[in-house]
């Protein structure tokens, strides 16, 4: 005997089945809240290189399907190519120091705690899943990035030293012109 089965109650149980799987290939990050040391720094900057290499396996994040809208005719209403992706915030192959930034993003669900991506570009299913995983792996590497502390080196120091010194004399040159000027204006004889 033959039992349908809805779509819903699929795609729930390939959602559970997939976000209990451990991410193997991923690079784990460093257990660091925050960033303020130079060592900090060098050891997430490392785990960025090494994470900009990798792709996010499918079996990391729940995906669902469903239909696209818009223009594309009959097959629009028949093949479910929306793809939308759901990956825990908390998830353990995400850097502590990039969550706070994730929270912050458009695509951040705060019911879930969960980032949520979308993708109907493509009008295949498997092309809107390599791209959702795309558009979580520039998220991710954006967040990530954007936390990082940027200590300017001794030549660096140096120019900005050099560049504040020639501002003021600059100034100093322009007050001094506008002085005259006005003291020219006061001290004039109109005979």
């Amino acid at each position: 005997m033959i039992t349908f089965v809805p779509w819903r109650r699929f795609s729930l149980s390939f959602l559970q089945r997939s976000a209990h799987t451990s991410p193997s290939s991923l690079p784990h990050p460093p257990q660091l809240s925050l960033l303020e040391t130079p060592d900090q720094n060098a050891q997430a900057r490392a785990w960025l290189g090494k994470f900009k290499t990798q792709e996010i396996p499918k079996s990391t994040v729940e995906l669902a399907f469903s239909r696209s809208s818009g223009p594309g005719g009959q097959n629009v209403n028949k093949v479910n190519t929306k793809a939308t992706l759901r990956c825990r915030v908390d998830s353990d192959w995400i850097p502590l120091w990039a969550r706070e930034q994730l929270k912050r993003t458009p695509s951040y669900v705060s019911s879930t705690e969960s980032i949520q991506i979308t993708s109907t570009v493509h009008r295949s299913q498997a092309q809107n899943v390599q791209d959702c995983l795309a558009k979580l792996h520039a998220l991710i590497v954006s967040a990530s990035a954007a936390s990082f502390v940027n200590h300017p080196s001794d030549h660096q120091k140096e120019r900005v030293r050099g560049l504040e010194r020639a501002e003021k004399a600059r100034r100093r040159t322009d007050k001094f012109k506008r002085s005259a000027l006005k003291k020219g204006r006061a001290k004039g004889d109109w005979d």
